[in-house]
């Protein structure tokens, strides 16, 4: 079994100073993710409101079947044009770890 993760680092539009402003981009994001069967949420700069990081996990029974995943996830993210992706961090976790 293998278990990988990775946090995407956005900056949101100069647009949203309000949690709800911020909250109307990160949202169709993590509806996004979803749907490719990954849990997904809001991890990290949750008070700040030109900023977001989004946790994703996934699991499989192939190391090469979760990086694909992560790979699509990166892309999915990477390719929304309102957002700007400053960086990913990414762990993969096998049954040694």
């Amino acid at each position: 079994m293998y278990t990988g993760t990775a946090l995407f680092d956005l900056l949101l539009p100069g647009d949203s100073r309000s949690l709800k402003a911020k909250r109307s981009y990160v949202r169709p994001i993590v509806a996004a993710l979803r749907r490719l069967e990954v849990s997904v949420a809001e991890t990290g700069a949750l008070d700040l409101h030109g900023r977001a990081e989004i946790g994703v996990a996934v699991v499989a029974a192939e190391a090469r079947h979760v990086t694909e995943v992560l790979d699509s996830c990166e892309r999915l993210v990477a390719a929304r044009p309102e957002t700007e992706l400053l960086s990913v961090r990414r762990r993969l976790y096998g049954a040694d770890d």
